[in-house]
């Protein structure tokens, strides 16, 4: 069948590529630990370019920065401070990701369609649970910030496998992925700017009492 399709395994790496980049929109780091793994384990083959990711070292980095990564989340405060240098870093690790699984294509295609591809879906998915987060914590007090950060993991993790085991599938829950994010992010705005909007109304109408009661 790929005899017939010439272009068939660059599809299937496309695939592979979108999907683990929209893995680490959710988390950075557990895509990448489950592609060393894979790779370690001989699952998956690594070009030359990224054999690093294959190796022991990077096997036992990643996986200890996988699991820092998802407890920081469950810390206030913490939470919000990794939110800010989420999208610059889930932009990078998605090219990364998507990059490496291609080998033949030259270098400038490659991080090309790296950094179109996997960086901007990677940054639309980490963007959109950023301000879910945001408008969380304006809502809940941060009460449902634990929420979203288990979402976010499993989110990972599914994504992570699907790339994996079912590119296909992969492809079409990360589209799918991108225009929630788009269309729920849009709404949570709206929501959370009103929410602003209404406290800064009656943060003024106290005032102006407490103004007409001095008077």
């Amino acid at each position: 069948m790929s005899d017939q399709i010439p272009f068939l395994p660059y599809i299937i790496s496309a695939f592979i590529g979108i999907g683990l980049a929209a893995a680490t929109g959710f988390r950075v780091f557990m895509p990448m630990f489950a592609v060393s793994l894979a790779s370690y384990l001989g699952w998956i083959p690594m070009n030359e370019s990224f054999e690093w990711l294959a190796g022991l070292p990077t096997l036992i980095t990643t996986g200890i920065a996988m699991v820092a990564e998802i407890l920081a989340y469950y810390i206030p405060f913490i939470d919000h401070l990794l939110d800010t240098i989420s999208v610059p870093l889930a932009t990078i690790a998605g090219s990364v990701m998507f990059a490496s699984q291609f080998a033949d294509i030259g270098t400038f295609p490659q991080w090309a369609l790296a950094l179109i591809a996997g960086g901007g879906t990677a940054a639309a998915i980490s963007s959109g649970f950023a301000g879910t987060r945001a408008a969380s914590t304006a809502t809940t007090g941060g009460l449902g910030n634990s929420v979203v950060a288990t979402a976010e993991t499993a989110g990972a993790g599914i994504m992570s496998f699907l790339a994996l085991a079912a590119p296909v599938i992969a492809f079409i829950a990360a589209v799918a992925l991108i225009i929630t994010v788009l269309v729920l992010g849009k709404k949570l705005w709206r929501k959370f700017r009103n929410f602003n909007s209404d406290r800064n109304a009656k943060v003024i109408n106290i005032d102006a009492v407490d103004q007409k009661n001095l008077e």
